[in-house]
């Protein structure tokens, strides 16, 4: 998994401070970490969009004014209502050995069949909640489609961890997280023939 350094700056809660730092393309946020004092800091809104919207999952080096760097992944993104803008954010510090538990997008690979046949692919779920050790974590989960038929689903628990070794999907095992969706003209066409073997 990639390692991005972001620079963040400390900042004292006061009130109406966080209003008026957002109005400045800053996003205030918080760092914390079991056992420690949660520290408040303030980050580019740019930059942080860019981590947040990204297509893969990273650890994010902190980086502070006097030179401190603290490892740690974004925990909790909140965003506006309406503007859609983030308005704060939560980062988790971590060790080395420690088991952290991180959301990592979902990709795909392989010629899925039911798409072949005119079915459309749905992603459900994008990203899966994955435990194990930060070194492990890798940037996106791949899931293998080529079998998925249409009106089939891959669920959590039917996809192979093999090839990642020590770590585990938090997620719930029967939720879906890719279907096949028949098209339009082909469920048409499957329900004109169960509407004229019913009047049969």
């Amino acid at each position: 998994m990639e390692t991005i350094v972001l620079a963040v700056e400390p900042r004292i809660v006061k009130k109406g401070e966080a209003k008026k730092i957002r109005k400045d393309g800053v996003v205030p946020a918080v760092v914390y970490h079991k056992g420690e004092e949660t520290v408040a800091i303030s980050v580019d809104e740019l930059a942080l969009k860019k981590l947040v919207h990204s297509a893969e999952s990273h650890i994010i080096d902190l980086q502070f004014p006097d030179g401190k760097i603290k490892r740690s992944f974004i925990k909790e993104v909140q965003f506006h209502p309406v503007t859609d803008r983030i308005i704060h954010t939560d980062f988790q510090l971590f060790s080395a050995e420690e088991l952290i538990e991180l959301e990592v997008p979902v990709a795909v690979s392989g010629n899925c069949a039911g798409v072949e046949k005119g079915g459309k692919l749905l992603i459900i779920l994008h990203a899966l909640t994955i435990k194990g050790k930060p070194e492990n974590m890798p940037d996106h989960l791949v899931v293998d489609i080529t079998a998925l038929e249409i009106g089939h689903s891959i669920h959590v628990r039917e996809i192979p961890m093999v090839a990642y070794a020590g770590l585990q999907i938090m997620d719930d095992p029967d939720s879906p997280v890719i279907t096949v969706l028949a098209s339009k003209k082909e469920a048409d066409v499957t329900a004109e023939a169960a509407a004229s073997t019913t009047a049969s």
